[in-house]
């Protein structure tokens, strides 16, 4: 049994930012434990630009900016154990994982911080009628085969799901010489950040159809056409708007899901709206000493968020581990009308915390209201609220009593 002072899951951004700020808090006992060859997490495959802009106020690609970090790791001589995958996490923070180097491990942590990120959800999760031929991908699988592997996936393209990495694919596909019929969103409305539709899309021709799904997946070897159709407002394909369109790829963009198995098996309950943690304004779940950040927490829109939630995290396990425990955080935080999840779920009402939430739709002039017990503590005016971006609100600790529970909703 090997100890610890502290253990991280995950080497991408979310786990070496919080190492980092760990080490600048005065915990030098720190192990990251990252399943890849190499830290940076997605970011490594994600060579186009645009991260960076809020962390380190200038334009990086993912490689860059998850360079930075590792940089600073290896400067502040932070152990990372790549090749290293994390199997079980148990309450009392023994983590059991099984590494090439280092074979079958017991790690014995007196914290331990879940950071694993998020993964994409597929075909399977949608239930896609149809034939099971090759050339069906997730579009981070798509961007790992031409980014990182030099592989192009296909020349004839449809993308099903308007997500960032769905947009981005649309771009990138088309520089690569490949033909993006369409992008198809049985949403109403986009679900990637503006700059992307604009960027990605618009810049680029490339049409986007809103209300329409993918209903079947046709041929037998290779994929040869998929038939989409027109949705009504419950997502039921309307009859008679089949069309029937040739390709030879299909891009799933449709989703992120929190990567939480080491989560459940550690006996943490999950947010069915985030399906991750519920955790308090410590990043604290349940369990004491075990603290959840970045995307394995909630999907984020930007890998700027992940950097800096995970830093408030790293200052609240650092606070943990020199003090023996946190303050307790009694008063619940409830997400109201319009509000599709918010974090944290739990605060301590003792001192000033952020909420980070999404809206459940596109919505227009309206204000996010922050109340507790019938009083407004905030208000936050807003020309557009959409729910691919992320909303922060900064609350006084000053404004709140310890009587009730907290609400956030859109009027």
């Amino acid at each position: 049994m090997i100890k610890r002072q502290a253990v991280i899951v995950g080497g991408g951004p979310a786990g070496l930012a919080a190492a980092l700020r760990m080490k600048e808090n005065g915990i030098d006992d720190i192990l990251i434990l990252e399943r890849e060859h190499l830290p940076g997490g997605i970011l490594r495959q994600c060579i186009h630009d645009g991260f960076g802009l809020t962390r380190f106020e200038e334009s990086l690609s993912g490689p860059e900016y998850a360079q930075r970090f590792i940089d600073r790791a290896n400067e502040a001589g932070i152990e990372c154990w790549t090749d290293c995958t994390v199997l079980d996490v148990s309450k009392d923070k023994v983590v059991t994982a099984v590494s090439k180097v280092h074979g079958f491990l017991q790690i014995s942590a007196q914290a331990v911080l879940l950071t694993m990120g998020c993964r994409e959800r597929t075909r399977g999760a949608l239930a896609t009628p149809g034939t099971r031929p090759s050339g069906v991908y997730t579009a981070g699988v798509a961007q790992a085969y031409i980014n990182l592997q030099n592989i192009m996936v296909g020349k004839e393209v449809v993308i099903l799901g308007s997500g960032d990495i769905g947009l981005i694919m649309a771009r990138r596909l088309t520089l690569e010489g490949a033909h993006v019929k369409g992008v198809y969103e049985v949403q109403p409305y986009p679900n990637g950040l503006p700059r992307n539709i604009e960027q990605c899309l618009n810049d680029y021709h490339i049409p986007l159809h809103l209300s329409h799904t993918v209903i079947e997946i046709r041929g037998r070897e290779r994929l040869s056409s998929v038939v989409v159709a027109a949705c009504d407002e419950h997502f039921r394909p309307i009859p008679g708007t089949e069309e029937e369109i040739p390709c030879d790829t299909l891009i799933l963009s449709v989703g992120l899901i929190p990567e939480n198995e080491l989560t459940l098996g550690a006996g943490i309950e999950l947010d069915p709206r985030t399906r991750g943690a519920f955790v308090d304004e410590n990043c604290q779940t349940a369990v004491p000493g075990i603290f959840a950040a970045g995307n394995v927490l909630h999907v984020h829109d930007l890998v700027d968020f992940v950097s800096l939630e995970a830093e408030a995290l790293a200052d609240s396990a650092a606070r943990y581990l020199k003090e023996g425990g946190l303050t307790p955080c009694p008063l619940t935080v409830v997400a109201g009308s319009d509000v599709g999840h918010v974090i944290p779920q739990k605060v301590s009402g003792t001192k000033d915390f952020t909420l980070w939430l999404r809206v459940r739709r596109p919505l227009n002039g309206v204000s996010v209201v922050v109340r507790q017990g019938g009083r407004e503590l905030l208000r936050k005016k807003m020309r557009k609220a959409l729910p691919a971006e992320m909303i922060q609100l900064s609350i006084k600790a000053q404004k709140l009593t310890q009587d009730a529970d907290v609400e956030v909703s859109v009027e």
